[in-house]
C-alpha cells in the first residue's frame, strides 16, 4: 500500500478484518506498506499490521513479494504510480477520484487493459447492504421507470477561515476540492443506481479565497505554520443537474460548507411505483415507499438492511446489530479479493474511474461555459485528441 493516513487506516484494517468475517480463497498479506516519512511510515506499520515498509513507491512495486498495489496517495499521484504498477504486472486498486483529469483516467484504464491486471476504484458506499438492496429493488423494476434522483454531499470541516491550506484545497495536488472530493461520491451512486449520465450543466464556488499555510495535516484536520497565507484555487462548492440515459433527471450538490452537516451523503430516488431515500450517516437503514400501498398506510418504511438475506450483513452480526463505515471496504474487498482469484476486474474498477472522471469534467466545463455539456460528446473528443 502506497499511503498510510485515512484511507490507508480503512484499507488496512480491511486487508485484517476480511477473513474473519468472510471465507475468501484469496487470503490478504500485508507484506509492505510505503511513506515518504520513514518514522511516520514506520509507525504505521506497526500500528496498522504491514510486515515491512519502504520510502519510495517505485522499490516497492519492484519487490517480487508483492501482487497488488492499493494507492490512498493524494489524486496527483494516482496515474503515475497505477501506470507503473500494471506496467510490472501488479493489481492495482485506487482510491478516488482515479485520476486528476479525464485523459489521465485513461492512461491509466489503458495500461492496466494493456498488463491485464485486475483493478478497482474505491467507492466503498455502493457496498452498503442498503445500497445492494436499493439497487436489486431498481433491477427488479419494484421502483417502475426511474424520474428523479437528488443527491448531495455536504460536510462542514473547512468553514472556518483560519482552517489551514491542507492538499483537498490545493488544486496541483487534489485536482478540484468539494467535485472531486465529494461528487466523485454521489456521481457513483447515481451511475450504480439509476445509469450513465447524459448531460450536466453546473456552477462551481470558492467562498474562502485565501488560507493559513499548513505546517501538518492528518485526514481532515490540520495546523497552520504562522500568518502566512496561500490562495485556494479548488471550489469549495458544485452544484449541477443532470440527465440520465434512461431519461431521468437529477440534482447534486457537493459543499464544505454546510453547517452542521458532518457527513451528509444522502440521495433520494423517485420512480413511477416507489421511492427510495439513503442517508450514509444513517447507513443501515433504507427508507422505502410504494405507490401500491393501501391508501391511509402510505408513507415510507423504514428497512434496517442488517437481516441475513441483505447482501454481505449474513457475515455480520444478528439482525439489527448494526455494522459501521469501515464494513464497507471490508465489503469491497470481498469483491477485490474474488476478482483476483477468478481473474476479473470487479465493478467499480477502472471503467467507472473514466466514466466518473468524464461527469466531473464536464460540469468543471459547464461552470465556465455556462452551457450544457454531453457526456459522450466529451469523451469523443478526448478520444480524438489522445489519438485512441
Amino acid at each position: 500500500m502506497v499511503g498510510y493516513k485515512f484511507m490507508g487506516k480503512a484499507h488496512s484494517h480491511a486487508y485484517r478484518d476480511v477473513s474473519f468475517y468472510f471465507d475468501t480463497k484469496v487470503e490478504p498479506v500485508l507484506q509492505a506498506i510505503c511513506g515518504r516519512d520513514e518514522e511516520g511510515v514506520k509507525e504505521a506499520a506497526a500500528k496498522m499490521g504491514w510486515l515491512s515498509y519502504e520510502t519510495d513507491w517505485r522499490t516497492l512495486i519492484k519487490r517480487d513479494d508483492i501482487d497488488l498495489i492499493d494507492i490512498v496517495t493524494p489524486n496527483n499521484s494516482h496515474a503515475e504510480i497505477a501506470i507503473a504498477a500494471a506496467e510490472a504486472g501488479k493489481h492495482v486498486y485506487c482510491e478516488k477520484p482515479l485520476a486528476m483529469t479525464l485523459e489521465q483516467s485513461k492512461r491509466m484504464l489503458e495500461a492496466v487493459e494493456k498488463s491485464n491486471v485486475i483493478h478497482m476504484i474505491n467507492h466503498n458506499y455502493r457496498f452498503a447492504p442498503a445500497i445492494q438492496l436499493a439497487k436489486k429493488l431498481i433491477e427488479s423494476g419494484r421502483l417502475g421507470k426511474i424520474y428523479h434522483i437528488r443527491a448531495t454531499y455536504l460536510q462542514d470541516w473547512i468553514m472556518d477561515p483560519q482552517f489551514p491550506l491542507v492538499w483537498r484545497l490545493s488544486k496541483g495536488v487534489c485536482g478540484s476540492g468539494a467535485h472531486g472530493d465529494l461528487a466523485a461520491h454521489i456521481i457513483d451512486l447515481a451511475r450504480f443506481l439509476v445509469g450513465e449520465f447524459k448531460e450536466v450543466n453546473g456552477i462551481m464556488e470558492t467562498f474562502i479565497k485565501q488560507r493559513p499555510i499548513v505546517e501538518d495535516s492528518s485526514g481532515l484536520s490540520g495546523k497552520a505554520t504562522s500568518d502566512k497565507v496561500g490562495d485556494v484555487d479548488v471550489d469549495d462548492a458544485s452544484v449541477f443537474i443532470a440527465r440520465f440515459e434512461s431519461g431521468a433527471i437529477g440534482t447534486f450538490e457537493a459543499t464544505r460548507f454546510a453547517g452542521g452537516n458532518r457527513n451528509g451523503n444522502r440521495f433520494e430516488i423517485n420512480g413511477e411505483k416507489g421511492s427510495i431515500r439513503w442517508d450514509a450517516e444513517n447507513m443501515n437503514n433504507l427508507q422505502l415507499y410504494f405507490d401500491d400501498d393501501e391508501p391511509g398506510l402510505q408513507g415510507f418504511r423504514t428497512i434496517n438492511c442488517t437481516e441475513e438475506m441483505h447482501s454481505y450483513a449474513g457475515a455480520y452480526w444478528p439482525a439489527a446489530h448494526i455494522i459501521g463505515y469501515e464494513h464497507t471496504f471490508i465489503n469491497l474487498m470481498v469483491e477485490l479479493l474474488n476478482g483476483v482469484d477468478k481473474g476479473f476486474s470487479p465493478s467499480p474498477n477502472f471503467v467507472d474511474g473514466v466514466r466518473n472522471q468524464a461527469v466531473l469534467e464536464a460540469v468543471e466545463q459547464s461552470s465556465h461555459t455556462k452551457q450544457w455539456v454531453s457526456i459522450s460528446d466529451l469523451l469523443q473528443k478526448s478520444e480524438q485528441s489522445s489519438g485512441v
